[in-house]
């Protein structure tokens, strides 16, 4: 549920000898100082409506829960932002449904759920079955790695609404997903402590986040080629601005199972590794020994001149879900990770900080809300 310019150890350069202007975010379309204001408007009406059923009395998290005769019912919902257009430029469809379902199941685990079902929401410019049939073929995918079921959605013909990068290829594609948690054991962060650890799992590249300013960076900008392949890239631009958004479940799901006392899990997505500040009261995190970027992050960097603060504030930056345990829990944590393949390491640590700050040491970064600063 969804209501950084120094040089470093971590493999991003400083931009600061490229001449060009600066690229933000807002110059990308997306106003996240409005969109805060929005929300504010908005949840006083939203938080009227809720009865002694609603288990999480909170917008904060990932997803919220209802109580459904003594079990927790988890509900999230969430889409693919602008990288359909991606998806549109390479007229290629059979990816962009795993994302779908990974934005959503990867919410729904940070509160303790276990993802069981979705449905999905598909708008389109013209219905194009051979099109169609590829989103499809996505989420069919996506489901089964996320071991869940489709059971339904709804297709809309909307012309003078959705509008693409080519003739009459236009689509949205939205999904919502529920899964199940008991009453007792849903993650909040509540009981984080300072010297907890924060272990970080690592994601394949911009997953879903971010790619507005992707595009206005690399195409616009930079004026590159959606089908240019690129040494540093090791594929074509657009195959990789395609990657599918990796699904954390199975490993989740695991860890739910063996770690009782797990604290929380935090889909790292829009804002970044700020996505931590949501977590805990009047905790902050330290990291400061997160990974080496993949390649398409200081690709962005160097391309669009983007600040470091404001790459750390829009894109997963390589950790795609963090993990907070205690500290005598983080090797056995890191076996089952290593179990599940998926490449993990303890990046940082909380803190005691009433302002829930959060602080990147090598990159001279704090962050607080939904940006970061230098320091």
């Amino acid at each position: 549920m969804h209501f950084p310019l120094h040089g470093n150890d971590n493999g991003m350069s400083s931009p600061s000898s490229n001449t060009k202007a600066p690229s933000t975010y807002a110059e990308s379309g997306v106003d996240t100082a409005s969109a805060s204001q929005a929300l504010k408007l908005m949840l006083p009406h939203i938080q009227r409506s809720w009865n002694d059923k609603v288990a999480l009395r909170s917008l904060n998290h990932f997803a919220n829960i209802v109580d459904v005769g003594g079990m927790g019912i988890a509900i999230t919902m969430d889409g693919v932002g602008s990288k359909a257009l991606i998806a549109q430029m390479m007229d290629c469809y059979d990816t962009i449904g795993i994302d779908c379902v990974a934005m959503n199941v990867n919410d729904l685990i940070c509160v303790g759920a276990v993802p069981v079902s979705m449905v999905d929401y598909i708008a389109v410019e013209e219905t194009d079955p051979n099109r169609l049939e590829g989103i499809a073929i996505g989420l069919l995918e996506g489901a089964r790695l996320a071991q869940i079921s489709l059971v339904g959605g709804e297709t809309a013909q909307l012309p003078d609404i959705i509008k693409g990068v080519g003739p009459q290829r236009g689509f949205d594609l939205v999904g919502t997903a529920i899964g199940h948690v008991e009453l007792d054991r849903i993650l909040t962060g509540q009981n984080i402590v300072a010297g907890d650890v924060v272990i970080g799992l690592s994601s394949n590249g911009i997953h879903s986040n971010g790619l507005s300013l992707a595009r206005k960076v690399l195409l616009e900008t930079a004026k590159l080629k959606i089908d240019q392949e690129f040494d540093e890239l090791g594929c074509v631009l657009g195959e990789e601005l395609l990657k599918p958004t990796e699904i954390y479940v199975k490993e989740a799901v695991a860890l739910f199972t063996e770690i009782p006392t797990l604290k929380v899990l935090a889909h790292i997505t829009g804002d970044g590794l700020l996505n931590l500040n949501r977590l805990g009261e009047g905790i902050g995190y330290i990291l400061d020994d997160l990974p080496t970027p993949p390649a398409i992050f200081n690709f962005i960097q160097e391309r669009g001149n983007v600040p470091l603060h404001e790459m750390y504030s829009v894109f997963n930056m390589g950790v795609g879900l963090c993990v907070v345990v205690g500290r005598n829990d983080a090797d056995r944590v890191l076996s089952i990770l290593a179990e599940h393949d998926r490449n993990a390491k303890v990046i940082g640590h909380a803190v005691k900080n009433e302002e829930k700050q959060l602080s990147l040491p090598l990159h001279k970064l704090t962050g607080r809300g939904k940006s970061f600063t230098e320091t």
